[in-house]
């Protein structure tokens, strides 16, 4: 092992600002409860599940760090003992991580329009995580000493690389299909541009967090600094998702998209109507009514102005 200050410092740093997050993931559900009342019961189902699952583990963490820190501050010989909450916490992470990443494979899924091969591109590496995720768990339960942690080493390195891969997946294949959606109206393209961007952020906090967890492991392998970012990985896997959810009306509160709307109910977007009241089908019935006939006279007279413009140069 290293030294207090990469060990048990390192512990109680990701115990810190996994808890800082943990009052966002709070503050989301609260906002989320009471503003988005009318979305579909499956909706609320998982968004309740991940903040029960997000609560369990907060807690199963804080156990671990005041076992070490507290209980067995002046007992040298525990500290070398693994707690039994630091093996289980890793089952709660990877059922968050499951959750919210079987989420978004549904709006690959419906965004792709039944893509077959990107939907289970995208599954499979979330199956494959929380399969691996379950096998560490039931091999770290049967420790007892950190001195045998090197033994699944591979495993967590394992699970750290999938959940890094299936988040960039992910990401890259909505901004795919949503560069694809776009409409050739500035106000339909405008608020795709905005999903895309968000679709990256939010992927991309989760991806740098795994990965920094899987170079920690690698880097310093006798120290638990890998620890504290994998902490800190089911609490942006849960604010991720809420922030998708709760973006919604934001969106559709902006001057620029006074003409669009977010919404959880299913849309379709009507054959052979090229101008007029559209709506174009998004993932997990998250759909987009864009009135394209207002749309269509604002891009023609923005063009309008801009070629008056031009001449009067």
């Amino acid at each position: 092992m290293g030294t207090v200050d990469n060990t048990f410092g390192a512990f109680l740093i990701g115990v810190v600002v996994s808890a800082m997050l943990y009052g966002v993931t709070c503050v989301q559900t609260w906002y989320y409860f009471s503003r988005y009342f009318s979305d579909p019961w499956h909706i609320k189902l998982l968004v309740g599940a991940i903040f029960l699952s997000d609560s369990i583990h907060q807690a199963l963490i804080t156990h671990t760090v005041y076992t070490y820190l507290v209980t067995d501050f002046d007992n040298i010989g525990n500290l070398e003992k693994i707690v039994w909450s630091l093996s289980i916490e890793v089952l709660f992470n990877g059922f968050t991580g499951f959750m919210v990443q079987s989420f978004l494979t549904m709006r690959v899924y419906q965004l792709s329009r039944k893509n077959v091969i990107a939907t289970a591109s995208v599954l499979s590496l979330v199956i494959a995580e929380f399969v691996v995720v379950i096998i560490y768990v039931a091999k770290a339960v049967k420790l007892t000493t950190f001195v045998q942690v090197p033994q699944i080493k591979s495993l967590s390195m394992c699970v750290n690389a999938v959940a890094a891969a299936g988040d960039i997946l992910i990401t890259v294949f909505l901004c795919t299909f949503l560069h694809q959606s776009r409409t050739g109206f500035h106000q339909s393209d405008t608020l795709i541009n905005k999903l895309m961007l968000f679709s990256i952020n939010t992927g991309l906090l989760t991806s740098v967090c795994a990965v920094m967890s899987l170079v920690s492991i690698i880097v310093w392998p006798d120290t638990f600094i890998y620890i504290a970012f994998y902490f800190c990985l089911g609490r942006l896997y849960c604010n991720s998702l809420l922030a998708t959810l709760n973006v919604r009306k934001s969106i559709r509160r902006d001057p620029c998209d006074e003409h669009m709307s977010l919404s959880l109910h299913g849309a379709r977007r009507p054959i052979n109507s090229p101008i007029g009241l559209s709506q174009m089908r998004m993932p997990n019935d998250l759909s987009i009514r864009i009135d394209t006939t207002q749309g269509y006279i604002e891009d023609k007279f923005r063009s309008a102005k801009d070629l008056k413009s031009s001449h009067s140069v």
